[in-house]
């Protein structure tokens, strides 16, 4: 068995501290799923059942499923060590002024739109070069900025914090993640823009999705939602923002395995779409009825409804607008449907399909096109499958 599997890493964080029993029973799932997985029997299991695995085993769900990630470069000034450093500044301990000079607010806006762009396009190797000096120069630009300018300035410095988190989640590194988008909110609420404020607030809910916490991310998004409930003639944006927070609650209960409110919550933001009529991007992030398809069908995968995800899938707008990564990523989703329910060929087309559609830089930083390929070839080992496998750094 491959020493990076998942099955190895569950018998090495249990160790001798727990029998596969004694995991199983803490964990709430089958020793029969903890059994084959370390024997390499299965390679993976549903998101809410490796939650539960690494919330027994007191570790990180990156650390469980190998996702976390270092940038090498010759470079001290990129990579996540760079971020980290950009995340935790001491030069006020210090008393000493950091080396980057205040940039205009136009020049702020170009940056973190560059960053923005470079993060929906699955650039995540890209953005660690960018990202520590752009927050450097525009925590300048906000200790620089007077009168008029101290709510813009602080507005791109959210917006900066808020892609550096949602970056670094990409990466496996969820606790500066959390770090960056909670300073995101600080500087957002310095700001004069209550739906930018709304939104990160969506996205701190997504990361607490990340991270396992189910029933918390649920209701940080209800509540933000609750907050810009539509009772009139709202903007096409803030009905998009609105329905993006309905919409992260429905992902967060369809994780924690309520399908009914999960749901529930989808069909409400689908009334959203509609009302708005088509797909938009607002405040860094996409909503509309190419979303709610997306979400449907993560809800129905989630919750092991596999049938019914493709069912659902078959909904999705042939001219959506779901950015590169996020179009990638709902494939992906669908790859997993057709293999849990027997269509391999079709599931390695659609693998195909999101390493065409995310690109080189998006694949390399998933793992569940390499999960999926893990499970095909065990019923699957002709040419396409091994060549695609090897391509992705799965062992044949």
């Amino acid at each position: 068995m491959d020493d990076s599997s998942i099955g190895v890493r569950i018998r090495r964080f249990r160790g001798k501290a727990l029998t596969q029993r004694q995991l199983a029973d803490q964990a709430g799932v089958s020793v029969d799923l903890v059994r084959k997985l370390e024997q390499g029997g299965r390679q993976t299991a549903s998101i809410a059942s490796l939650q539960k695995l690494a919330r027994a085993l007191d570790v990180d769900i990156s650390d469980l499923v190998g996702k976390r990630h270092g940038i090498p470069s010759s470079n001290p000034d990129t990579g996540i060590v760079a971020i980290r450093r950009a995340l935790t500044p001491v030069d006020d301990l210090l008393g000493e002024f950091p080396d980057e000079q205040a940039v205009s607010l136009e020049e702020g806006s170009r940056s973190v739109d560059y960053a923005w762009g470079a993060y929906w396009a699955g650039r995540y190797e890209l953005l660690t070069t960018l990202l520590p000096s752009g927050l450097t120069q525009l925590r300048a630009t906000v200790h620089a900025a007077r009168n008029g300018t101290v709510a813009p300035a602080n507005e791109l410095l959210a917006r900066m914090y808020w892609v550096t988190g949602c970056t670094l989640v990409h990466l496996g590194q969820t606790d500066p993640a959390f770090l960056a988008v909670r300073q995101a909110l600080g500087a957002a609420e310095h700001g004069g823009d209550p739906l930018l404020l709304a939104t990160i607030r969506g996205s701190i809910a997504w990361q607490l999705l990340v991270q396992g916490r189910y029933e918390e991310s649920r209701k940080v998004a209800l509540r933000a939602a609750s907050e810009l409930e539509p009772n009139g003639d709202e903007c096409p944006a803030h009905l998009s923002a609105y329905g993006s927070l309905v919409l992260q609650g429905a992902t967060a209960a369809g994780r924690g395995q309520d399908i009914h409110e999960a749901l529930s919550l989808v069909e409400a933001a689908g009334e959203v779409a509609l009302r708005i009529g088509g797909d938009r991007q607002d405040y860094e992030t996409y909503f509309g009825p190419s979303q709610v398809v997306m979400q449907t069908v993560d809800v129905n995968v989630s919750c092991e409804r596999y049938a019914e995800a493709l069912a659902a899938a078959k909904a999705m707008p042939s001219n959506g607008g779901l950015p590169q990564a996020s179009r990638a990523r709902h494939i992906a989703d669908t790859a997993v449907a057709w293999t849990r329910t027997g269509q391999y060929q079709r599931a390695l087309d659609a693998l195909l399909n999101a390493e065409r559609v995310g690109g080189v830089d998006w694949m390399k930083y998933q793992t569940l096109p390499r999960h999926i390929v893990s499970e095909l070839l065990d019923h699957d080992r002709r040419v396409p499958l091994r060549a695609f496998a090897r391509r992705i750094g799965v062992n044949d």
